[in-house]
């Protein structure tokens, strides 16, 4: 590595390291995720869309869940939420679904040379059901997809460092 990856390295690592401790954020008392076509309140999800699920990643590395569910053959519409302030840079969040059986220590060591294509690397197309763009504090982004599939699909964040902490499991029923 050159001397400035070096020292942003250790100056990421070193904010990183402050951020970090401290008080946690507390999750939110109820549930964003909205899995029935109506509700007993009567709220509605958008025609044709099932599965509406948000999930949020914040400043200490952390999604508000570590497990979505969503029922199989239907549309899924899933928003990401960076709720932070640190821009993508330095803070970066996507949400990545792998394929069932995919490697994830493997498939985020080759994210971490993907700077290029937002930590997605190229050469693991297959491996990748979904994904978001790579979200600084405040923006969000949502996808649509379908798997048809019932099973276990793992996500995860491919910011660099971030797959220790920002990981979790889709389940579709």
């Amino acid at each position: 590595m050159n001397k400035r990856v070096t020292i942003s390295m250790v100056m990421l690592m070193g904010f990183l390291a402050v951020t970090s401790c401290g008080k946690k954020e507390a999750a939110p008392a109820e549930s964003t995720e909205i899995n029935e076509t109506t509700s007993d309140e009567g709220v509605k999800p958008e025609a044709g869309i099932e599965n509406v699920l948000v999930i949020e990643g914040n400043d200490q590395m952390q999604f508000n869940k570590n497990e979505l569910k969503a029922v199989a053959g239907k549309p899924i519409k899933l928003t990401l939420k960076h709720v932070g302030t640190i821009p993508k840079e330095a803070m970066g969040h996507n949400l990545v679904i792998l394929q069932e059986g995919t490697d994830e220590a493997a498939f985020a060591a080759k994210a971490i040379e993907a700077k290029a294509t937002d930590y997605i690397p190229a050469s693991e197309k297959a491996s990748i059901v979904a994904h978001t763009k790579l979200l600084g504090g405040g923006e969000e982004d949502t996808i649509e997809f379908t798997i048809d599939k019932k099973g276990t699909y793992n996500f995860l964040c491919t910011f660099p460092g971030h797959v220790a902490m920002m990981k979790g499991v889709l389940i579709v029923e």
